[in-house]
């Protein structure tokens, strides 16, 4: 924003009475750089150059404050900021009368900023990595908060990131096109508002009057500033914009925000459950979801999203309140009045109505509740989303009979069904994909009274229509950049039913790809997870025996024995660490590099050591109980022999299988590092992400597991020799034994402590082979998004409208009660 930072500087100059020359002898900076400053000639300032020039214009607080800001701002508008230099000179700057904490930057093509060539350098894209901190204590961790002014704090990526997203996502849902419909609102009902006393922040006695809060979609941020208490509940029936307002305001707000206001974040609510987890917690716990570059630890303990939280410097906006499950509003209520947080809450006027009537209205808050459309909204807006009328009839448009019918309705009647469904922007939004948008609906049919005889019935119909009209067209291409397969309008309403029935049991708006599969009974997941994990690792080993010995038989034998042995034991680790906690397995917000690791990790190598060594010895004395005693039977019956041998083998696996598990374990931790902190900002990088850890994963620990095993073998035969009975292994077995263990532990570990690899065997391959999802699964949701029907909020799809996953639901429950083609859950 060099021109913004051009005219502050001049404006300033010319206020402190000084010439250009004058500034420049009083400051130690060429005038040449000054007057590229002032005409936008020079874009990247050192900050030391900013210190300097506030410094000698004498200037107050607030102007200093302008000055950086506009010197700052350049990274939230598309420049590249200049990349900090040494330590020293980071530390010069800061003393060099600047604010506490400011850093100095370099021009970023290296060259001097006051004394280079006339033009300015090319400016290159924003930087996303975190510059060190000139903390002295921690002038290493890339992920520390630094200062508040600086681009390449915490926040203010974070800001960039929200940014980025949610321009996006507008563009996506076609806010624009043609323009924005006219989102309205007027102050709501005082029984639903706290005392004005309370939300302008008056003293005792001190007397209140009430804001006037009327207003329309690009004054939202603006009315929120206001309000002295930063308090606003957003009430508005089903479908009347409340999240295209609050989308409006996060990237308004963003626009003129400063650099010591919050940042505002858009969170669904409605997956909160407040009797299981505080706000602030939640909050943390959802931006570590969207961005898990931030669960990386900050200056303290605590992870740099619950940094911001607790800092407020995170502004939450509460998409959904009426989507919480009734039994929780009440708490969820109670739960945000105990807090100071300023935020923005959204809301169905019933059930917020509801919860307050329950406990009390949402403390220091101000509401304003959203109006209907007009039908002179509806004449401005439908007739520019058709296509444009042809030569014979310029002014003819398919949408006149219908809003020629509509002001011909007497006033003194009721309204018709279309005029009372054509009052919110949902419902508009359908009726112009539906008729606008494809040339041989005529939305004259809409008038029909004796079709639609209620406006339940006419939503209805445009709920039902909106599937197949935007599946009739074949797309051009994917957002991953391949063809697009085209999925049939049948099939995919069937998918997304499935979807939606899924999220209404889970009590969720977030459809999240590592929780496809919880819609399966818990005993159905655990049992498809220990099938496909036998099958994976019998037929490695299968593989590998057949390879050693060249014997068909002795390879099927040795395969149905380890796989189903396999199978049984990670069944048990999967039912004991998820299915009986209720739990799941969530994405990895680390990495591994394998060459070095720059930064701390939440976990520790003492820990990892211990759990890994503790569960690998009882399941190598598990399996090695079972598996000596299965071929100790196919030698002798005699029943005490059997039990010697399996406990024997009972104790040399279980001290083996410890050893290796253990220090597999504290390797992998050593390697974690944590993710670029504008990482996974999509459902798809995420998944790629977690592929990608799992992948490294799967590298680290095959060798490294087989080797320790095959080795430890050896090791164990040699210590246990002679104190247990006399012991026969060889060199060859130990090999086997090690590269069977390294790649079947490694598969067991994937496919069942992963998030990716419950993704794999559940959504990838036993929903579709059940008819459930299609094959295609990332391919069918981004296709689903880019045609209107989904939406993206961080790391996770949700339908555009809960009223449109809702009628998938019902329908796809009314579908499965005459289908036997699906299985039920």
């Amino acid at each position: 924003m060099a021109g913004e930072f051009g005219e502050v500087l001049r404006r300033l100059r010319t206020a402190a009475g000084l010439t250009q020359e004058e500034l420049a002898e009083r400051s130690e900076v060429s005038v040449r750089t000054i007057r590229g400053l002032e005409t936008g000639k020079r874009t990247n300032p050192r900050m030391t150059t900013v210190q300097r020039l506030a410094e000698e214009l004498a200037l107050r607080p607030r102007e200093r404050e302008e000055l950086l800001r506009a010197a700052v701002r350049r990274d939230q508008d598309g420049e590249q900021p200049a990349e900090p230099s040494t330590e020293a000179e980071a530390g010069a700057g800061a003393g060099a009368g600047s604010e506490p904490g400011t850093e100095a930057y370099e021009d970023p093509t290296g060259a001097p900023a006051d004394d280079g060539p006339g033009d300015p350098p090319t400016p290159t894209p924003p930087s996303t990595a975190l510059h060190p901190a000139a903390d002295p204590h921690s002038p290493s961790d890339p992920h520390s908060p630094s200062d508040p002014h600086s681009p390449s704090d915490p926040a203010e990526q974070l800001a960039a990131l929200v940014t980025a997203r949610w321009q996006r996502e507008e563009e996506q849902r076609q806010v624009q096109d043609p323009f924005p419909l006219p989102v309205r609102w007027e102050t709501a009902p005082e029984a639903l508002t706290d005392h004005w006393a309370n939300i302008l922040r008056l003293p005792a006695q001190a007397t209140a009057h009430p804001l006037d809060l009327d207003g329309e979609l690009g004054e939202i941020a603006a009315t929120y500033r206001r309000i002295p208490s930063r308090r606003l509940v957003v009430l508005g029936r089903s479908g009347s914009g409340k999240t295209i307002l609050a989308l409006r305001f996060v990237l308004d707000h963003l626009r003129t925000r400063g650099t010591s206001e919050p940042v505002p974040v858009i969170f669904s609510i409605g997956a909160w459950n407040p009797t299981t987890i505080t706000l602030r917690d939640w909050l943390a716990a959802q931006l570590t979801r969207d961005h898990p570059g931030y669960a990386a630890r900050g200056r303290g303990r605590e992870s740099l999203a619950a940094e911001l939280v607790e800092s407020g410097r995170i502004l939450p906006v509460l998409d959904g309140f009426d989507e919480i499950a009734d039994g929780l509003r009440r708490p969820a209520l109670e739960a945000l009045n105990a807090t100071t947080l300023p935020l923005v809450l959204t809301s169905r006027p019933a059930e917020y109505a509801a919860a307050v009537a329950e406990t009390d209205v949402l403390t220091a808050a101000a509401a304003i509740r959203l109006t209907d459309l007009t039908l002179d909204d509806l004449a401005a807006y439908l007739p520019r989303t058709t296509r444009k009328p042809g030569r014979e009839d310029p002014d003819a448009n398919a949408w006149d009979p219908v809003l020629t019918a509509l002001r011909e309705q007497p006033r003194d009647r009721p309204d018709s069904p279309l005029a009372t469904v054509l009052k919110t922007p949902l419902m508009v939004a359908l009726a112009r994909t539906i008729y606008s948008d494809t040339p041989d609906h005529d939305p004259a049919c809409l008038l029909d009274t004796e079709r639609f005889g209620s406006p339940e019935k006419l939503e209805d119909h445009l709920l039902d229509n909106f599937i197949p009209t935007v599946y009739r067209h074949r797309l051009h291409g994917s957002s991953s950049g391949g063809s697009h397969p085209g999925f049939d309008a049948d099939r995919a309403r069937h998918w997304l039913g499935y979807l939606a029935h899924h999220l209404t049991g889970l009590k969720t708006p977030d459809l999240a790809w590592w929780r496809l599969g919880n819609g399966l009974r818990r005993s159905t997941r655990t049992l498809v997870t220990a099938v496909l994990l036998a099958l994976a690792i019998g037929l490695v080993d299968g593989a590998i025996s057949f390879g050693v010995n060249g014997r068909v038989t002795g390879a099927l034998l040795d395969a149905s024995v380890v796989g189903l042995l396999a199978g049984l034991m990670f069944g048990f680790v999967h039912w004991l660490t998820y299915t009986a906690k209720g739990k799941q397995a969530a994405p990895s917000a680390v990495r591994l590099q394998l060459r070095r690791r720059p930064g701390a990790t939440v976990w520790t190598a003492g820990p990892r050591l211990v759990i890994g060594t503790l569960g690998g010895a009882v399941f190598g004395s598990a399996y090695g109980f079972v598996v000596g005693m299965v071929i100790t039977y196919a030698v002798t019956s005699d029943l005490s022999i059997i039990v010697h041998v399996g406990l024997v083998d009972g104790l040399v696996y279980g001290s083996v299988f410890g050893v290796a598990t253990g220090l597999t374990f504290c390797l992998l931790g050593l390697l974690e590092t944590p993710l670029d902190i504008d990482s996974a900002v999509n459902p798809r990088s995420l998944l790629t992400t977690n592929r990608g850890t799992v992948t490294t994963q799967l590298l680290v620990w095959a060798p490294t597991f087989g080797a320790v095993v095959g080795f430890g073998s050896g090791v164990a035969v040699d210590v246990f020799q002679g104190s247990v009975g006399p012991l026969v292994w060889t060199s060859e077995a130990a090999a086997l034994l090690g590269v069977i263990s390294g790649l079947g532990g490694a598969i067991g570990y994937a496919l069942t402590l992963t998030a990716w690899g419950q993704w794999l065997v559940l959504t990838r391959i036993w929903l579709p082979l059940t008819g459930r999802l299609p094959w295609a699964v990332v391919t069918f949701l981004e296709d689903a998004y880019q045609r209107g029907v989904l939406r993206q909020a961080g790391a996770v799809y949700q339908f555009r409208h809960a009223r449109l996953q809702q009628h998938l639901a019902r329908h796809h429950r009314r579908a499965t009660l005459h289908d036997d083609f699906i299985a039920p859950l």
